[in-house]
């Protein structure tokens, strides 16, 4: 979303936005860093907009401007993977007005920048890792974790700015930032893969993988998994060209995944359990097993 969104500030405002970035993705290419994009602020009172906040750093904003850059304070919430990035790329959430201009910023700060702050989220089962074993692990080395970030008077040096209170270009960034990400739901489907694996050991191992309702419980959760997949994919190959020469997605196709990604992996799994039965909660813990 930043090469065609700062492509189209520059043409605008005579800006090297453009520039800048290519020029940070060189360097991220080269050194192979990993990047988190953090879009969403805490939003405060949802009927308001970032100026009108009785807190100013319920969303991200610019609090002073010097020779060097610019320094920011805000937070960006559920932040997944930012424990693990080398960088991270601070956008706007929602479209901005000219009362919000110094809200429109976009730059790229060290994930250990001065001034930042991780609070790790909580997930239900997080302490079965510090256990014996691994089979209640789940993704050990490469799980996904999510963070609050806290940003109090962060630096941005004026080459890692790509945009500085261009406001009327914080929607087209959001818009498209969405309709990528909502696209990449697709990755949702390898779960859903392994959950219909799962589910069909089971009932290899209870001997009736030939009965008439487990296996249609089996089609429909193959049948939905392959839905999200399919619009995932069908939107990528509708994608279109645009000004920066860089591909954009296709919009609608890629709401109707995040959509079904909304809807569909719940039911995927409320039928794995129908099939599995007591054992998904009652089975003792590995370190019991053994």
């Amino acid at each position: 979303s930043l090469p065609s969104t700062t492509f189209e500030i520059d043409e605008k405002h005579g800006t090297d936005y453009h520039k800048r970035f290519l020029e940070f993705v060189k360097m991220m290419q080269k050194e192979n860093f990993v990047i988190g994009g953090a879009m969403t602020d805490p939003k405060g009172d949802r009927s308001k907009g970032p100026s009108e906040q009785e807190d100013p750093d319920l969303f991200t904003r610019i609090v002073k401007t010097d020779e060097n850059g610019v320094y920011v304070s805000g937070a960006k919430a559920h932040q997944t993977g930012c424990i693990n990035s080398h960088w991270i790329i601070l956008m706007p959430t929602i479209r901005l007005t000219e009362a919000d201009k110094d809200w429109a910023i976009v730059g790229a700060i060290p994930a250990d920048a001065k001034g930042v702050t991780y609070i790790y989220g909580r997930q239900s089962c997080d302490t079965r890792s510090m256990e014996e074993g691994d089979i209640d692990d789940g993704n050990a080395k490469f799980g996904g974790q999510e963070a609050l970030i806290i940003l109090d008077n962060v630096f941005i040096p004026w080459d890692k700015v790509f945009m500085n209170g261009e406001y009327e270009f914080a929607s087209m960034l959001v818009e498209r930032f969405t309709c990528y990400h909502r696209r990449s739901y697709v990755c949702k489907t390898g779960l859903g893969d392994v959950l219909i694996g799962a589910a069909a050991t089971i009932a290899d191992y209870n001997g009736v993988p030939k009965v008439s309702h487990i296996k249609d419980k089996i089609i429909e959760m193959t049948h939905l998994n392959e839905t999200i997949f399919a619009a995932g994919i069908a939107s990528s190959h509708q994608g279109q060209k645009m000004k920066s020469g860089v591909f954009l997605n296709d919009d609608m196709l890629a709401q109707v995944c995040k959509h079904n990604v909304t809807r569909f992996p719940y039911e995927i799994s409320r039928l794995a359990q129908d099939i599995a039965g007591g054992l998904v909660v009652t089975l003792p813990s590995e370190k019991d097993f053994r």
